[in-house]
C-alpha cells in the first residue's frame, strides 16, 4: 500500500514539474518595428513624432489577432517594444531614425533572453546618410540579440528587400493585396509561420531564395483589383507546401526613393531545396513576363484634360485623383499647383455652377482666422506651399467658412469659394473615408466632382465613384517616372530602360542568419 503511495506521488510529482516546465517553454518573443515609405524626391523631412511610436502594451493595440482572448496570445511570451508607423513622408532625420533604433534596442537587451522576433515594418524607408536602414536596423538588432534568434518580417509589397535583410531574417512575407486589405492577414501569417516553426523545433528553415527583378513600377499601376496583378498575386498560394515551402512574395518596391535596393524582388523559403527554387523562379518569371501589361488602375489623363471631363459628365460624385502630391504614397501633401488650377476655371464661380470639393491643402494661418470668425465668416487667406513650393505658390483662399472641426493636433476647416468647397488642414491630411468629409458637413453624394489627394481610391471611396480619373499632376510622388530624376537606382530598369535584355532570373540562395550579413 505504502509502495503505491509513493509510486503515485512520485508520477503526480513528476506530472507538476512537466506542467511547470512547459509553462517555462513557452517561448518568448518580442515585438519591434518602425514603418513609413519615404520620397527621396519631395523637399518634406519626416521627425521621430511622425511615426507616434507605441510602446509595451500599447503596440498590441496594431494587432487585433493578439487580443487576450486570441489563441496567439497564450503560445508564447510576448514583449511589447516599440512600434512606430508614420504617414508617408519625406525623408527620415538621421536623428530620428538613430532616436528610435536606440530606444528599441535598449527595450530589446532589457527582454533578453529571446527565442524570436515579430519584426513588422513597411520596407520603403529612407533616412539621411543611410542606405537600406531597414537592413541596417535589422543588423544592430542581430548583434544583440544573436544569431540563434529566429526573426520573421512582415513587409508591405511597396517595400524593398536588400539581401542583406533577407540573410538577416529568417522568416519574411508581405501583403499580396493592393489597396492593402489583406495588411492585418498578412503580419498573422508572418506570426503564426514564426509559432509553427519554434513549436515543431524546425526553427530556421533550411533554403531562402532571393531574386531582384529589374522593374519599377508606381503601385497605381500594380493594384490588384486587375490584371495582371490580380493573377500575379493570386498564384502565390499555389506554390505554397508546409514545411517545404513555407510561404513565398512579390515585392513590387517603391519608385519614388532613388537608392540602389529599389526594384522588383521574388522571395521563398523552406526546407526543400528544389521547391524552393522552382517556387521563386516561377514567380519572378511570371512577374518579368508581365511587364509590360500593368496599367494605371483607373483612366489616367493630364488635370486639365480630367476637369474638363469631370465638368462635362452628369455622373456624382467624379472622382479625380491629385496623384503627385498624395500623402499617402509620400508626397509633401501642401503643393497648390492643382487647387491653383481649379480656381482658373469660370465654372466653379457662379452659385448655380456644379460643385467641387477639394481635399486637401495645409494651411495654419487661415485655421486661425477661421477659428476667429466662427462658421458663417469670411476668411482670406494663404495656404499651401511651406514645405513644397516647386511648382506653385501658396494659394489665396477667400471664402466663407462653412464647417469646423476642431482637434488638438490637426484642425480641419472647409472654407466655400463660389462653388469649390476647399477643405484646409493645420497639418496635412489624407481623406480615404465617407466619414471624413461627413465630419465637416460635406455629403459626397450630392457633390458633382471630388478631387483628392490620392493614387488609386481606397475600398470605400471606390465603391462610391460614379466615375473616375487619375491625373498626372506634380509633386514628389510624379506618377510619371520617366520625369523623375534618377541617378542611383540600378540600371537597367524597367519601364526606364524599355527595351532591355530580360534578366537572369536563376534562383539566387541566400545564406542562413546564422552568419550576420553586414
Amino acid at each position: 500500500m505504502n509502495k503505491s503511495i509513493l509510486i503515485i506521488s512520485i508520477l503526480l510529482l513528476i506530472f507538476l514539474i512537466s506542467c511547470n516546465n512547459t509553462e517555462k517553454e513557452l517561448p518568448r518573443i518580442a515585438i519591434a518595428g518602425i514603418a513609413i515609405e519615404s520620397s527621396t524626391f519631395s523637399p518634406a523631412v519626416s521627425h521621430e513624432e511622425a511615426f507616434r511610436a507605441r510602446e509595451g502594451e500599447d503596440v498590441f493595440s496594431y494587432y487585433p489577432f493578439m487580443s487576450p482572448d486570441s489563441g496567439i496570445i497564450n503560445r508564447a511570451v510576448w514583449i511589447p517594444t516599440l512600434r512606430g508607423h508614420a504617414m508617408p513622408g519625406g525623408i527620415v532625420t538621421e536623428e530620428a531614425y538613430e532616436s528610435l533604433v536606440n530606444k528599441t534596442l535598449k527595450m530589446l537587451e532589457e527582454a533578453l533572453p529571446l527565442d524570436a522576433l515579430f519584426f513588422d515594418i513597411h520596407g520603403a524607408m529612407s533616412v539621411q546618410g543611410i542606405d537600406d536602414p531597414e537592413g541596417d536596423f535589422l543588423v544592430k538588432i542581430r548583434e544583440l540579440v544573436g544569431t540563434n534568434v529566429l526573426i520573421s518580417t512582415s513587409m508591405d509589397l511597396h517595400g524593398s528587400v536588400s539581401p542583406r535583410l533577407a540573410q538577416n531574417t529568417d522568416l519574411i512575407t508581405c501583403y499580396r493585396l493592393a489597396p492593402h486589405e489583406d495588411a492585418l492577414e498578412s503580419k498573422k501569417r508572418a506570426v503564426t509561420n514564426l509559432l509553427e516553426r519554434l513549436e515543431n523545433g524546425k526553427g530556421k528553415p533550411a533554403f531562402k531564395v532571393w531574386i531582384p527583378v529589374p522593374i519599377l513600377l508606381p503601385g497605381e499601376k500594380t493594384s490588384t483589383r486587375i490584371e495582371p496583378g490580380k493573377s500575379l498575386y493570386a498564384q502565390i498560394p499555389t506554390l505554397l507546401d508546409d514545411d517545404n515551402v513555407i510561404d513565398a512574395a512579390i515585392w513590387m518596391s517603391y519608385p519614388w526613393a532613388d537608392e540602389p535596393r529599389n526594384h522588383g524582388v521574388v522571395m521563398a523559403y523552406g526546407d526543400d531545396e528544389e521547391a524552393v527554387a522552382k517556387a521563386a523562379e516561377t514567380l519572378a518569371s511570371n512577374f518579368w513576363n508581365v511587364r509590360k501589361e500593368f496599367e494605371f488602375v483607373a483612366p489616367t489623363t493630364y488635370f486639365d484634360d480630367a476637369i474638363s471631363q469631370a465638368l462635362k459628365s452628369d455622373k456624382k460624385p467624379f472622382i479625380i485623383s491629385d496623384m503627385g502630391d498624395n500623402p499617402t504614397a509620400g508626397g509633401a501633401g501642401d503643393v497648390t499647383w492643382t487647387l491653383h488650377e481649379i480656381f482658373k476655371r469660370p465654372e466653379f464661380k457662379s452659385p448655380n455652377s456644379k460643385s467641387i470639393i477639394y481635399a486637401s491643402i495645409p494651411g495654419p494661418e487661415l485655421i486661425s482666422k477661421a477659428l476667429e470668425v466662427g462658421v458663417g465668416g469670411e476668411v482670406d487667406a494663404m495656404a499651401g506651399a511651406e514645405v513644397d513650393n516647386r511648382f506653385a505658390p501658396p494659394v489665396r483662399i477667400i471664402g466663407e467658412v462653412t464647417a469646423i472641426k476642431e482637434s488638438d493636433n490637426n484642425t480641419e476647416v472647409v472654407v466655400k469659394s463660389g462653388n469649390i468647397y476647399t477643405i484646409i488642414t493645420e497639418k496635412r491630411n489624407a481623406y480615404h473615408y465617407k466619414k471624413n468629409f461627413t465630419d465637416l458637413g460635406l455629403e459626397l453624394e450630392n457633390i458633382d466632382i471630388l478631387v483628392v489627394k490620392l493614387g488609386y481610391l481606397t475600398t470605400e471611396l471606390y465603391d462610391l465613384r460614379a466615375d473616375w480619373l487619375m491625373a498626372l499632376t506634380p509633386g514628389g510622388v510624379d506618377q510619371d517616372l520617366l520625369r523623375l530624376p534618377y541617378k542611383r537606382i540600378n540600371r537597367p530598369m524597367y519601364p526606364i530602360d524599355s527595351d532591355m535584355d530580360d534578366p537572369d532570373l536563376k534562383a539566387q540562395f541566400i545564406p542562413s542568419s546564422d552568419n550576420i550579413k553586414y
